[in-house]
């Protein structure tokens, strides 16, 4: 197959995106993304200098992905609790329905906490999302705290889906922020 002649930093970064998800981050080498894009690994060192200028621009790339997609679904989705459970469903559905895409997910993040810059992009995105959460709970004195508690629920509930292997992904998440929003709701007394 003959080289091509250029791919844009999109589709290039989506190739290395590929190559972290299907084989881990430890194999996103110069050699792996350059079988995988057809560049030559002397090509891919004058875009990234490093390996690990490679993995960051990759999962920054990530992120962009994650934010834009956070913003859509934060945009058309209704400005009540329902609106916040299918904005987290649907922040889910990327997984699939196989565990293993998760767990691979898992090996980004350990990625994330050990970069400042990935972190830092982390802590902003988890910010964005307590705010357009909060937002479907405006009028609630607790708002953010209920945002909050919220995404901590999400997270548990990916982990445990992850174990269980219950069905989809987005419909097991759907049922347990149902059961955590009942469970705040008053009780008579």
């Amino acid at each position: 197959m003959p080289r091509p002649r250029t791919l844009s930093d999109e589709q290039l970064l989506s190739m290395v995106l590929d190559v972290i998800q299907s084989e881990g981050p430890d194999a996103a080498t110069f050699a792996a993304v350059a079988r995988a894009s057809g560049l030559s690994g002397s090509t891919l060192v004058q875009r990234f200098a490093t390996k690990a200028g490679m993995l960051r621009a990759a999962l920054l790339h990530a992120w962009d992905r994650l934010d834009a997609q956070t913003a859509r679904l934060a945009a058309t989705l209704p400005k009540t609790a329902d609106g916040a459970i299918a904005l987290l469903s649907g922040l889910s559905q990327d997984y699939g329905d196989n565990p293993a895409s998760y767990a691979e997910g898992l090996l980004l993040l350990r990625e994330d906490f050990r970069d400042p810059v990935l972190r830092a992009r982390g802590a902003a995105w988890g910010a964005a999302l307590t705010e357009a959460l909060a937002a479907r709970f405006e009028g609630t004195a607790q708002a953010r705290t209920i945002a909050r508690l919220m995404l901590s629920q999400w997270q548990g509930s990916l982990l445990w889906w992850g174990f269980s292997s219950e069905g989809a992904v987005a419909d097991y998440v759907e049922r347990e922020l149902r059961l955590f929003l009942a469970a705040l709701e008053p009780r008579p007394n």
